[in-house]
């Protein structure tokens, strides 16, 4: 299902959403009382240091965990537990080693019973969509890194999910590979409009990506920054990389990343700009 203006089928909202963990007896505040609303169509981009709750959040949105307290609405619905209109796409690829790569695709459909002809034909098209196309046969380990995780997309979109939830999927890749992999997301983005969650260290990366970025503080995980990428407009064009040295990149990218020295105490110090 492909979302509009006027769809508010996935428009997201967290109301007053806590989590707290209980570890060797003692109690941790991973998340403060958080209120978010992720409108349909936006690519929503979350940055912070190690511990602010960014992953956590994630998980709560996945359906993986429930809040403390608080509730998380998709549309209508109540996030109770996993649901194949929320699509998770990990840091590792997380594919099955015995599968072929057509069949790791095809997997999601397999499950849902779509006969093996119209499963195996929607799967050739997604990876031929991801550049996979001359891949189908072989086995994950027989990729790159950076070819395991188009695999691990195309998977996750092959069921239409409505909503993509995106955990640091190319925190692990080289910066030529990761560089291509956000333009090809970017182009899938824009052909098939999904509201999207993305997790990710790299503060450039977060402002590249996105329509909007939130920095989290940590300890306990709190949003201290929610703001538009207001220089790229609605992001339906292609982005040029040139873009990362515009005088308004850098801007929010320094502004960006203040937030976070901030919320470390690290006023002076280093941040995972690229």
């Amino acid at each position: 299902m492909t979302s509009t203006a006027t769809d508010l089928s996935t428009r997201v909202v967290l109301t007053e959403v806590r989590k707290e963990y209980v570890t060797a007896g003692e109690s941790v505040l991973a998340l403060a009382p958080t209120s978010l609303t992720f409108e349909p169509e936006e690519f929503v981009c979350v940055v912070g240091p190690s511990g602010c709750g960014k992953t956590t959040l994630l998980q709560m949105l996945a359906g993986f965990q429930a809040p403390t307290e608080g509730t998380i609405m998709v549309g209508n619905t109540h996030i109770k537990g996993p649901d194949p209109d929320r699509g998770v796409v990990f840091q590792q690829a997380n594919l099955y080693p015995w599968l072929s790569v057509r069949k790791n695709v095809e997997f999601g459909l397999k499950m849902r019973g779509v006969l093996r002809a119209e499963r195996a034909a929607e799967a050739d098209r997604m990876l031929e969509m991801v550049g996979l196309e001359l891949y189908g046969d072989r086995k994950p380990y027989e990729l790159s890194g950076g070819q395991q995780q188009r695999c691990q997309i195309a998977r996750v979109l092959i069921t239409d999910p409505r909503i993509i939830l995106m955990d640091e999927p190319f925190g692990a890749l080289d910066a030529m590979t990761r560089e291509k992999l956000q333009l090809e997301l970017l182009d899938l983005w824009r052909e098939r409009r999904k509201t999207v969650f993305f997790v990710t260290h790299s503060v450039e990366e977060a402002i590249f990506l996105g329509t909007r970025v939130i920095v989290m503080g940590a300890r306990p995980g709190r949003v201290i920054y929610d703001r538009k990428v207001w220089f790229k407009g609605d992001n339906r064009e292609p982005v040029d990389t040139a873009v990362r040295s515009t005088p308004e990149f850098v801007a929010m990218r320094d502004e960006v990343a203040a937030k976070i020295y901030e919320a470390q105490g690290l006023i002076g110090a280093t941040v995972a700009l690229h």
